[in-house]
Order: structure tokens, then C-alpha cells, then sequence
């Protein structure tokens, strides 16, 4: 019973202060992408040909973990199968967060594109033990700037 109202506590407790961190982390994440949209990233392998230009390898980094609530409903989510939708706003999240650090970096080497965008994504909670998800997604591309 106790344990019944300590889980009970922290999915409560998960849901308001989770729910709270993760509208100001999204209202922040798009305040910034409207400052640096004017910086173009793109997957395209092949950098434009019109220019001298340097190149430079620029990247972020972002780590995000899961609250308690949205790992309860994931968990009662794998019972019934489906999509685990709280999962995937975690992903898109620490994606967009590390574009726009890599962005940031770009920005202060002065550069006037970013190309050969690439994602990696790691799973750094382990597979045991029923921790809550903890995500890694490292942005890099490289940055072109006019010599």
C-alpha cells in the first residue's frame, strides 16, 4: 500500500512539474528557432557551388530525460501496445534543442549555411532496471563560411 501511494505521489508530482518543464523548454526551443531560422541546415550531402567558401564541423549536444508521469503512461502504453506518443515528443524535443545548438555554434564562426546535417541518438538510461528513459541526440553538419 505504501509503495502503491509513493508511486501514486510521483506520477502526480511527475505530471504538474513535468508537464510545466516541458511547456517552457518548447516555448524556449521555438523563440530561438525564430532567431535562427534565418541560418539554413539541411541534409543535403553537396554544398552549393557559387562561392569560396571554408569549411567548418560544427555540433550539439542535448541530454533529456523523461518525467515520472509520461514513463507510467508509456509503461500501461507497452501493456496495450500502440504508439507511445510521450515518447515521441521527448525525441522531438532533444532534436530540435540540438539543432539549434549546433545553429549556435555555426553562428559564431560567422557561417552562412549548415549542410550535411546528421543525427545521432543513444539511449544512455540503460535497458534494465526500469529507469526512466534518458535520451542523448547529437546534431553536427558542416558550416560554410565565406572567405
Amino acid at each position: 500500500m505504501e509503495q502503491l501511494l509513493i508511486t501514486m505521489i510521483l506520477v502526480t508530482l511527475g505530471y504538474f512539474f513535468g508537464r510545466r518543464a516541458e511547456k517552457k523548454h518548447i516555448k524556449s526551443i521555438i523563440e530561438r528557432e525564430q532567431v535562427l531560422n534565418k541560418l539554413p541546415a539541411m541534409a543535403s550531402r553537396f554544398p552549393p557551388q557559387d562561392g569560396e567558401y571554408q569549411q567548418q564541423l560544427v555540433s550539439g549536444s542535448v541530454v533529456i530525460a523523461n518525467d515520472y508521469f509520461k514513463t507510467f503512461v508509456a509503461g500501461l502504453r507497452n501493456l496495450f501496445g500502440g504508439k507511445i506518443s510521450t515518447y515521441e515528443t521527448l525525441l522531438d524535443r532533444a532534436r530540435r534543442e540540438a539543432v539549434l545548438r549546433m545553429k549556435q555554434e555555426a553562428q559564431q564562426h560567422q557561417a552562412e549555411l549548415i549542410f550535411n546535417v546528421k543525427y545521432e541518438t543513444s539511449n544512455i538510461s540503460g535497458q534494465y532496471n526500469k529507469k526512466m528513459p534518458v535520451i542523448e541526440v547529437h546534431a553536427y553538419g558542416t558550416a560554410l563560411i565565406k572567405s
